[in-house]
């Protein structure tokens, strides 16, 4: 049974170990966390989902803003891309970078134009980037009381 469970252990750790990196042209951006990037060696567009962050929808209030401040860094800019799993939409789950701004996730997060991406009582790998934009009151957080994407889309359902 041990054997079993390391084995198991090894597999998973080896598909972590399969993310891929990548040197890449980002050609749209979506929303503030979904872009698509050609990649520089050749090879199909490819759509991403900016990992560990979640930024407001299109059509929620900030929307636009968050997808205009990522579009302002990114948009026909090359971008190195930490690509890894796939969410359920079959967008690769990635973090982008810049020669300025080595994680650009932590950045939209650190700007207010995101959350850290909660999962249970898990505050998410952004959680100081938040607690700081809330605290100096940027971006998304100059509102009175902005609402989070997923409460959003419960509510509303997705944008169209």
């Amino acid at each position: 049974m041990l054997l079993v469970l390391a084995a198991i252990g090894l597999g998973l750790a080896a598909g972590v170990a399969r993310a891929e990196d990548f040197d890449a042209i980002v050609t749209r951006v979506s929303d503030g966390d979904s872009v698509r990037v050609r990649p520089l060696d050749g090879g199909p567009p490819r759509v991403l989902r900016l990992v560990g962050m979640d930024a407001p929808e299109r059509c929620q209030a900030y929307g636009a803003q968050a997808r205009a401040a990522l579009a302002r860094q990114v948009l026909w800019r090359p971008v190195r891309v930490q690509a890894g799993a796939r969410d359920r939409y079959q967008r690769e789950l990635a973090r982008l970078g810049t020669p300025d701004i080595p994680d650009l996730n932590a950045w939209m997060v650190a700007q207010g134009h995101a959350w850290s991406y909660r999962l249970r009582d898990d505050p998410g790998p952004y959680a100081r980037q938040e607690a700081q934009a809330r605290q100096e009151g940027r971006g998304l957080w100059a509102q009175p009381s902005p609402q989070e994407p997923r409460v959003f889309r419960r509510a509303h359902g997705p944008c169209h």
